[in-house]
């Protein structure tokens, strides 16, 4: 069976084999995106793991507490801790009081480094744009319910993983 998309003849995919064509393009794309992680992480000379964290900080609303970090990466308490001391000291996130709880802080990316890794996504986020705008609207639609399902199972799997739940 081949996974190439551009098909000869005109003949349709059966269903078997686009679901076997997204697993294989489904891995590949991890594979891919885990090989442009590190380059974006050495362009701008980070860790990949502080890259990860920098990009799910940015998806966040406001500062998040260390705890939350663990969480968020899938790291332990103390790694977490380590990951933000680290960070801090780079001068890419800063750590706030929270309002609510003195005796913990909060964390949030650096205004410089916003900046700074924001001008780095400049060019390969206009490429991925470029990808996006050759989809309809309803193909958008589709594609973005795969994504936030498939991140869902994900999220689920790794806590099944970590937790040690059979299978």
């Amino acid at each position: 069976m081949s996974t190439d998309p551009t098909r000869t003849g005109g003949a349709e995919w059966s269903r078997a084999e686009l679901l076997a064509r997204i697993v294989t393009e489904s891995q590949r794309h991890y594979a891919d995106y885990s090989l442009f992680n590190q380059a974006m992480a050495d362009h701008v000379g980070l860790h990949p793991t502080d890259m990860q964290c920098v990009a799910l900080l940015d998806m966040e609303p406001g500062p998040v507490s260390t705890g939350d970090i663990a969480r968020l990466t899938g790291l332990t308490s103390g790694s977490a801790t380590r990951l933000v001391d680290r960070m801090v000291k780079a001068g890419i996130v800063q750590r706030h009081a929270d309002p609510n709880d003195r005796r913990r802080s909060l964390v949030s990316l650096s205004p410089e480094a916003r900046e700074r890794i924001g001008a780095a996504w400049d060019t390969p986020g206009r490429a991925f744009g470029a990808v996006l705008e050759s989809y309809s609207d309803a193909e958008l639609t589709v594609i973005a319910d795969y994504l936030h399902r498939a991140a869902e199972v994900g999220r689920a799997q790794a806590k099944r993983l970590t937790s040690g739940e059979p299978g």
